[in-house]
């Protein structure tokens, strides 16, 4: 279980949750804003998914949106602790991550319901993913790495 996990990206859940809402809520471009066309989904991301009144006397909201970034930026703070270890499992994770971003950037770019601010965002995340796991990783590498006390 714990190579399973290893190998596994955490990013990939809040990107499949994404990539559910945006494949089920299809149909032409609908919604227009002052800047032109709006994805069909970023009316959908825009929805109320939690409100709480604050003292203050305000009501703080959390839109859909707001919600699966807060689950992706949690999952990107796991990713980043399972970087810390070195081993053929964390070489893969790193190879499934850049995968994951490459199928993200084509999915921005292509696909009219990703071309959303919270997609953007969680698609900048899997590429902090790479970097930082891969960074992490050799850095921790090098540190692992005995020599003899010549050199």
């Amino acid at each position: 279980m714990r190579l399973i996990f290893g190998i596994f990206p955490l990013l990939v859940i809040p990107v499949v949750l994404y990539n559910l809402l945006a494949l089920t809520s299809g149909g032409p471009v609908q919604a227009t804003n002052a800047a032109g066309p709006v994805a069909p989904l970023a009316m959908m991301l825009a929805e109320t998914a939690f409100s709480l009144p604050m003292i203050s006397g305000v009501e703080w909201v959390l839109t859909k949106g707001d919600a699966i970034v807060l689950l992706a930026v949690t999952f990107l703070f796991l990713e980043i602790l399972k970087s810390t270890s070195t081993g053929t499992a964390t070489i893969i994770n790193h190879g499934i991550s850049l995968l994951i971003f490459i199928i993200c950037l084509v999915q921005f770019l292509l696909m009219p319901n990703f071309a959303t601010s919270t997609f953007f965002i969680l698609m900048a995340m899997t590429l902090l993913d790479v970097l930082a796991g891969v960074i992490v990783t050799i850095v921790s590498a090098r540190r692992d790495f005995g020599v003899g006390g010549d050199v």
